[in-house]
C-alpha cells in the first residue's frame, strides 16, 4: 500500500484535492464518512468502485 499510488491531485479533478486514485472522491468525504459513525465496510458497500485499501491509505495519509 503506497500513499502516492492511491492519493492522487489533479487540478482538473474535485479542484484539486486530494482524492482516491483520481476519482471523484476527496479524502476529506472518506473522513467525514468514518466520522460520522460509517465502517469501511460500510463504505465499501456504498462506493463498489472503492477499495479497503483506498480506505486504509486515506488513514495513513492524514495520520501526523
Amino acid at each position: 500500500m503506497h500513499i502516492p499510488d492511491r492519493i492522487t491531485i489533479d487540478s482538473n479533478i474535485c479542484h484539486g484535492k486530494p482524492c482516491i486514485r483520481g476519482l471523484r472522491y476527496p479524502v476529506e468525504n472518506v473522513l467525514e464518512w468514518l466520522a460520522g459513525g460509517m465502517t469501511i465496510d460500510d463504505i465499501l458497500g456504498d462506493y463498489e468502485d472503492l477499495e479497503r485499501d483506498d480506505i486504509l491509505v486515506t488513514l495513513a495519509y492524514t495520520a501526523p
